[in-house]
């Protein structure tokens, strides 16, 4: 079964960049169909996509963060990352990596890691 785990600081300074990246283990991250993607969930509101990479590193992001994300992967480590640049303490949330099975619709996510935006 595939198992994804956040790691990075859990407090950032605003204007600076947040950084994440997720380690997968019991899968490639090269594997065809499927997406591995970022999602957030600011306190006391929604699930949020945020974007994705898939297999053969293509990404794609949410319109409403394109100008201030990026999703990278390193195929070596079977990792993936998140880069947010200039954020603000609206940024403030549980960040979640997971991967979408685009054939199954299975989904496998990690437990999540609280980033908090303050000076």
């Amino acid at each position: 079964q595939v198992q994804l785990q956040e790691s990075g600081p859990g407090l950032v300074k605003p204007s600076q960049t947040l950084s994440l990246t997720c380690t997968v283990s019991g899968g490639s991250i090269t594997t065809t169909y499927y997406y591995w993607t970022w999602i957030r969930q600011p306190p006391g509101k929604g699930l949020e996509w945020m974007g994705a990479i898939t297999n053969d590193g293509s990404t794609r992001y949410s319109p409403s963060l394109k100008n201030h994300i990026s999703i990278s992967r390193d195929t070596s480590k079977n990792q993936f990352s998140l880069q947010l640049s200039s954020v603000t303490p609206e940024d403030t949330a549980v960040y979640y990596c997971l991967t979408h099975v685009t054939t199954t619709g299975m989904a496998y996510w990690g437990k999540g890691t609280l980033v908090t935006v303050s000076s």
